[in-house]
């Protein structure tokens, strides 16, 4: 196991993603945030409060839940459905920013894409990621990354966020053979 990010190293690339958005965007105007529950909700509150910041205007900010619209549904133990909560503002005609803790296969991304035709038609949809592991399995690529962190299949890649696990790190972690 080793800290790929430390605390710093996670605010520092999610004060670097904040401005990367705003500058694409030529500001704040037209912009949406919405977190892919659970880590991804909590950093785009995070880079929402950063942008209202830079601003000095309160940027939406909402979740995306996913459940319903993923391919392994199947394969993975039941897992209750967390709440999409889209804010008052819509996303109609936005710049939605999709935001999420790791970047690997892109299924996730996809999931999120079909979850998100359900609630509206943005302008455009882009994807703001703390991680990108690699290993796409889907022609997805994130517009914002904090950290790229090529990595083997026999790698996991954990992010401890505040909110959850009472602490901000991302590790690398080998997973043991049995």
């Amino acid at each position: 196991m080793s800290i790929a990010l430390s605390s710093e190293d996670i605010s520092r690339a999610l004060n670097r993603i904040s401005h990367e958005i705003l500058e694409r965007n030529h500001g704040s105007r037209n912009i949406v945030l919405l977190g892919i529950p659970t880590r991804g909700a909590h950093l785009a509150v995070r880079i929402a409060e950063i942008m209202s910041k830079i601003e000095g205007s309160n940027i939406p900010c909402g979740t995306l839940d996913i459940t319903l619209h993923r391919d392994d549904l199947r394969l993975r133990p039941p897992r209750a459905i967390m709440p999409t909560l889209i804010p008052q503002s819509g996303i109609e005609d936005k710049d939605v920013v999709l935001v999420d803790d790791v970047l690997f296969s892109g299924r996730t991304i996809r999931s999120a894409l079909d979850a998100l035709g359900e609630v509206g038609r943005p302008k455009t949809v882009q994807l703001a990621v703390l991680v990108d592991r690699g290993h796409r399995e889907l022609p997805i690529k994130a517009d914002f990354v904090g950290k790229n962190l090529p990595s083997s299949l026999e790698q996991s890649i954990r992010v401890s966020l505040s909110e959850i696990d009472g602490r901000d790190e991302v590790v690398i972690e080998t997973r043991v053979q049995q």
